[in-house]
């Protein structure tokens, strides 16, 4: 999918010359080099010696680049210093780039030291806004090198300019990294200068300001106020409140009255605003808007017929909620009803959506998508349709290059046909299956996050299970690379055991007991907190948390643990000043947990956290560099998009590394990524991180630009964003089936047998394996689960829980 980049160069000067006098003059036109310092680690670095006889390049440096463009590089006398400068054009190009790049050979690449950064300099003269500072690693264990990030976009200089950046942390099994300034549009760039030059700043030792457990595992809360709604979906608003929409809230009463609800969580004051609600928008889809509203889409026609014959029915209907006036508004319908839809917000504001049930029941095969531009959601006609079905709630996570990978994480039943992952080419209209996702038919329920960084097209899938045959939930942790060129899951660290209460009170877990509705959230820090969640289908609650940390892939255990139990319909989710937060839980009895839970992980134990003091620009541009100020110096910086999650699934949730140009302590400018795949436009969490992993609050900034500039035509022929060809290698593509209605789902998809009670109490189909299949083991599970003592029988009774035949379960 191709995307218009629009840059604001002026405006991003005029900007910092504001700053300027805000500062009293601490700004200074050349970047300082606030800690780094000699030496240059680079050989060579102004390109005045000449290579090995017969070679048309300077020493230790090489061509490099790819797709298909037509070229030149050429040592010329036009230098910053000395007597030879670098110059790379392009004439033509359809896609790719072409840049002079450190030799990636011992002699010439610089050697780095995991957990260190770097600051990276050149001076340059240019004539295109498409250039970038790409970076490349070679792993110590294999001696392979890997593209690792694009840092930075230099605006256009006709004179020399000096563009400087700092690397992120260096991750573990990296011993040299290669560098050089990428050109992507038709123009010329020339270079002279480099440098690399360790950064040697030392770590301030952190000070506990809690007790030693809280400064090691962090502190939960359950808060006074109660959750005044049956909440199924949470969503962090722009205005750094929560939308908590229930809809029916899973409560067949409630639906037959036509009672629906929403309310509006304010952390400033800990209040709940009750929102009027227009439909049952119970396990609808939602996703964030590029102006910060919220798209409802899909929810709740009609519950279960009595004996199950009926299964839920998907509403039409869409809403968009306002932050503003804290209101519902109506758009067009979809095309079709989608109980359970997938929504994944595109890299041009655009929304597309998959799966879930029709209002027949059956299985919605039709893909749809809203537009941003017209405001609505399109014909069927409009939107390619490969006509397969993605199942319920199916995780689809927008890659770098606008592809969608499909996780393997679902809602409820097996996974689809095949390995169970898999990448979609919207353009191409193909799938095309990746391999290596473990148990693929016990990965329902699962969740799955693009794991810190974003740049890093690394996605973590975590737990499961299979609510049709009820196995215990599984401990498996799976990660696939999707830069590499044939991508594949590989097996990850399993989820650390727990407590599990199965309703005889807490005992520890064993073996390969794990988690299913677990839910996994990304913190500033650039660690993901993995908590709650259930031993069996909305069951057994499991009390357990832990850090994954995406630079070792390993788990840090023992965190503290919620104290309220989260499975089916719960939600945990980053509050803006880097807490999380924790509520719902709908057991299979019909209950639901009003108590809302905090969780004040260990970096906020650790001394002041550092602050934002000002951000000179909210509306932000790909590419761009902006500038904010900071009370002392900070290690990263990062945007963070606001939750929208539901079931364990948040497909949006990313952090995107703003790279660092460090001007002084308390000054840095931070490097927008110019590719919007990679930072979907819309409104995010600005965070600045200390060395020692302690967040500053967010300030919240906009990604894409004011709508009066993003409505300018001027550079819609400008090339897309930089972008590498990853996951270029896949296997051939699935053949996509025919034009169809539906796809054939039973009724019994949600794991429930309706034969027993109202539709808002879910018996299992299938009982846990140690439930021996008496009449009295079941009924004594379900007692042991807080079952009502007399549930009415509808129709026959296939599980045998009616020994006395008086038409009630259990009696």
């Amino acid at each position: 999918m191709r995307i218009p980049i629009r840059r604001r160069r002026g405006r991003r000067r005029a900007a910092l010359l504001a700053v300027g006098a805000m500062t009293g003059g601490l700004l200074l036109t050349v970047p300082q080099q606030a800690t780094a310092g000699p030496p240059n680690l680079l050989t060579n670095p102004g390109f005045e010696t000449a290579g090995a006889a017969g070679s048309d390049m300077p020493s230790c440096w090489s061509k490099s680049g790819w797709g298909d463009n037509d070229f030149t590089f050429t040592t010329v006398a036009d230098a910053h210093s000395g007597t030879k400068a670098m110059r790379v054009a392009l004439t033509r190009r359809v896609d790719g780039d072409r840049k002079a790049l450190v030799t990636e050979n011992t002699a010439c690449a610089p050697a780095a030291v995991p957990g260190k950064q770097y600051d990276l300099s050149a001076w340059y003269k240019s004539t295109t806004p498409d250039v970038s500072v790409t970076v490349f690693r070679r792993e110590a264990t294999t001696g392979a090198w890997q593209y690792w990030t694009d840092l930075q976009n230099p605006p256009v200089s006709a004179g020399w300019a000096r563009t400087e950046v700092r690397t992120p942390v260096v991750p573990p099994n990296t011993d040299k990294i290669a560098w050089g300034l990428s050109v992507y549009g038709v123009g010329t760039l020339t270079t002279d200068d480099y440098a690399m030059e360790e950064v040697g700043a030392t770590l301030p030792a952190p000070t506990c300001t809690g007790t030693a457990e809280e400064c090691a595992k962090g502190k939960w809360q359950v808060i006074a106020a109660k959750n005044p709604v049956r909440s199924m979906h949470a969503v962090v608003l722009r205005n750094g409140k929560v939308l908590l929409i229930a809809g029916s809230g899973n409560d067949i009463d409630r639906f037959n009255a036509g009672t629906f609800t929403s309310a509006v969580y304010d952390p400033a004051n800990g209040s709940f605003k009750t929102i009027p609600t227009p439909v049952d928008m119970f396990c609808a889809g939602h996703v964030q808007l590029a102006d910060g509203r919220v798209l409802v889409m899909s929810g709740n026609k009609g519950y279960p017929s009595a004996d199950g014959t009926i299964g839920y029915q998907g509403l039409k209907d869409s809403y968009i909620f306002d932050p503003a006036t804290e209101k519902y508004i109506k758009t067009n319908d979809m095309n079709g009803g989608h109980w359970y839809p997938s929504a994944t917000v595109l890299g041009n504001g655009d929304v597309i959506s998959f799966g879930g049930l029709k209002e027949d029941s059956t299985g919605n095969v039709t893909a749809e998508k809203f537009s941003a531009a017209q405001g609505k959601w399109l014909p069927m006609g409009e939107v390619n349709q490969t006509w397969s079905y993605w199942g319920l709630y199916p995780s689809m996570i927008l890659m770098q290059d606008g592809r969608l990978f499909y996780s393997g994480s679902h809602t409820f039943g097996n996974g689809t046909p095949g390995t169970g992952a898999s990448v979609y080419d919207y353009a191409a209209n193909t799938i095309t299956d990746v391999p290596g996702l473990r148990n693929k038919d016990q990965r329902d329920e699962s969740a799955s996050v693009l794991l810190p960084p974003a740049q890093d097209q690394r996605v973590l899938t975590i737990g499961g299970g299979n609510n049709e045959s009820n196995p215990a939930a599984n401990r498996l942790t799976d990660i696939i690379d999707l830069k590499k060129p044939s991508p594949a899951y590989t097996a990850g660290p399993d989820i650390p055991l727990g407590l599990v209460d199965q309703g005889a009170g807490k005992r520890p877990q064993t073996g390969a007991e794990g988690k299913m509705y677990v839910s996994a959230v990304l913190l500033p820090d650039g660690k993901v907190l993995e908590t709650g969640g259930g031993l069996h289908d909305r069951a057994d609650p499991v009390f357990e948390a832990s850090f994954f940390d995406p630079a070792s892939n390993t788990y840090q255990a023992g965190l503290a643990t919620d104290p309220i139990p989260r499975t089916y319909h719960s939600a945990s989710f980053l509050l803006p000043d880097g807490r999380v937060m924790s509520v719902g839980d709908n057991p299979g009895n019909g209950t639901y947990n009003h108590n809302v839970s905090v969780y004040t992980p260990p970096y906020l134990f650790k001394g002041a956290r550092p602050q934002i003091t000002s951000v000179i620009d909210t509306q932000w541009v790909y590419g761009d560099t902006q500038r904010i100020t900071v009370d002392r110096p900070i290690a990263k910086a990062e945007l963070i998009r606001p939750a929208a999650v539901t079931h364990s699934s948040d497909p949006n949730q990313r952090f995107v590394d703003l790279p660092l140009t460090v001007v002084s302590n308390t000054t840095v400018d931070l490097n927008v990524t110019s590719n919007p795949n990679l930072a979907p436009p819309g409104w995010y969490m600005l965070f600045a991180v200390d060395a020692n992993g302690v967040p500053s609050i967010a300030k919240w900034v906009h990604v894409g630009g004011a709508p009066a500039l993003a409505a300018l035509s001027g550079d819609q022929d400008r090339p897309s964003a930089h972008q590498h060809t990853f996951a270029d290698k896949l296997g051939p593509a699935k053949q996509n089936p025919a034009k169809r209605d539906s796809a054939p789902v039973s009724p019994k998809v949600a794991g429930c047998d309706r034969h027993y009670g109202t539709a808002t109490l879910c018996v299992p189909t299938v009982f846990p394996a140690e439930v021996k299949n008496t009449t009295k083991a079941r009924c004594d599970w379900l007692a042991a689960h807080k079952y009502p003592k007399r549930m009415k029988v509808n129709g026959s009774d296939p599980l045998r829980l009616d020994a006395d035949r008086d038409g009630y379960a259990c009696g």
